[in-house]
């Protein structure tokens, strides 16, 4: 076999230097001397006969060479890791690390939970929680930055096209009304009484606040009707909007369990209303699965979406 042009280091250096943009920031965060990058950058070079960096300007640019061997570098050093990832499997569960994503609300009111138990039969295993937005969170499991994610939203078509999606979970979008607003004292209301309503809502360009819309209107609410008293930026500003009494609103079951236990806000049933949000457990098919993602999907996500809890388990594996 004949010997390779390259060495890994040669590759991670070239990886860090694309990444950000200059030889004195790669070398300062691989904490090696700027001199050592360029000479092992001249070596790759050389020993591919191609130029990879276009040094002409004050950015460090790659050349269409440098660019087609990027794409091969990050495959490789992706699978160097998941090698060390399976080596460090051997020894069971008595360390390793987790990562799980997951959106804001799952990632707020739900995930957290789910890793506290995980870490009390699994204490060896470092665990990290990344929540972002549904499109960055999946990306993230598609270029293997986090193992498994829970997500609420819709991926883009090219993502899906990349990840396992399995349905986890159905949860809940419940009206919740202050305490002692008049229809506090009936456990039943009508569609109609909603447009009587003052509502706190989140703001109306956020992301969260589109899903809920359309939720509504799928369910057969005119949303045009219903009257928004104030928008905030978050699920807890809204849940004390409503506690203080300040209005109405749609919130996650999930999201509400505290209050509901402790009295200090109101869910009547509406009649004729259901509306629902399906929770979603994406993986990527193509990447290795360690032993801590496996533990984590077969002994505690089912847990979690058991019938006693507000959300409803679909079959999950």
């Amino acid at each position: 076999m004949p010997e390779l042009p390259f060495t890994l280091d040669q590759l991670r250096i070239l990886k860090a230097i694309a990444a950000q943009g200059s030889f004195k920031k790669a070398a300062d965060i691989l904490y090696v001397t700027q001199p050592a990058v360029s000479l092992q950058i001249q070596n790759l070079e050389k020993q591919l006969e191609i130029t990879i960096f276009d040094r002409g300007g004050r950015k460090a640019l790659l050349t269409e060479a440098g660019e087609l061997l990027l794409q091969y570098c990050e495959r490789i050093l992706n699978q160097c890791d998941e090698a060390c990832k399976a080596i460090e499997d051997l020894n069971s569960l008595k360390g390793g690390t987790l990562i799980v994503g997951a959106s804001q609300t799952t990632g707020t009111y739900l995930m957290p939970r789910m890793i506290g138990t995980f870490r009390q039969r699994y204490p060896d295993v470092s665990v990290q929680l990344q929540v972002h937005s549904t499109r960055r969170t999946g990306w993230s499991v598609a270029n293997g930055q986090i193992d498994l994610a829970i997500i609420g939203g819709q991926l883009p078509i090219d993502l899906e096209n990349l990840l396992e999606v399995i349905p986890y979970a159905t949860d809940e979008l419940a009206l919740v009304l202050p305490t002692k607003h008049p229809l506090a004292s009936k456990k039943e209301l009508m569609k109609e009484d909603l447009y009587k309503l003052n509502f706190v809502t989140l703001d109306s360009q956020s992301t969260t606040r589109k899903v809920v819309d359309k939720l509504l209107k799928d369910s057969g609410l005119d949303i045009q009707r219903l009257k928004i008293e104030m928008e905030l930026n978050s699920l807890e500003a809204i849940k004390n909007a409503v506690q203080s009494g300040l209005g109405a609103s749609f919130l996650p079951v999930v999201s509400i369990e505290r209050e509901l236990a402790a009295g200090s806000i109101h869910k009547p049933f509406v009649t004729d209303l259901e509306v629902k949000r399906e929770l979603k457990l994406i993986t990527n098919p193509s990447r290795y699965t360690s032993r801590a993602s496996e533990a984590f999907k077969k002994n505690i996500l089912p847990q979690f979406a058991s019938s006693t809890s507000p959300l409803r388990q679909n079959n999950l594996i």
